[in-house]
């Protein structure tokens, strides 16, 4: 093979993989559609063990702050605001998770107690090291959907 020809293909592998690459999207580009998000926020699933890890992490998710969780039930402190979050997947669709772990208020209203995970609309009065930022990542997002699917009874 000539050189030229080499660099060619090669030039074109990179674009071809570069454009399958899906670009994450940004949270005022999400949208909650009839109480699902359809797509991958990253454009992968995520990962479910690395979800069991940031549902449990009192300083990322702190999910078991509000919802108790017998596969976690090695963790202290379980909380009792939420309901619990077993058999979860047989309740919701990892559609319907996604929205609700996103930004729960467009699901279940105003009222909820529940934070918007992966939105900026968080409120008044937000801490200035926190002003402009997500409580999760888009991948944080997937992975904890890809945990909470694994709860069923």
């Amino acid at each position: 093979m000539k050189k030229g020809f080499k660099l060619t293909l090669a030039a074109a592998c990179l674009t071809f993989a570069g454009s399958a690459i899906a670009e994450t999207v940004a949270p005022e580009n999400v949208s909650i559609n009839d109480m699902e998000i359809a797509a991958s926020l990253t454009g992968k699933a995520g990962d479910a063990v690395v979800g069991r890890e940031t549902f449990a992490d009192r300083k990322k998710g702190n999910c078991l702050a509000c919802h108790a969780n017998t596969d976690l039930s090695d963790q202290l402190f379980h909380g009792e605001v939420g309901p619990p979050l077993d058999g979860v997947a047989d309740r919701w669709t990892p559609e319907q998770l996604r929205a609700i772990i996103v930004d729960s208020k467009q699901v279940f209203g105003e009222q909820t107690i529940m934070p918007g995970f992966y939105t900026m609309n968080v409120g008044i009065n937000v801490a200035e090291k926190h002003a402009g930022k997500t409580i999760l990542s888009a991948e944080d997002v997937e992975d904890v959907v890809a945990y909470l699917t694994t709860l069923t009874e």
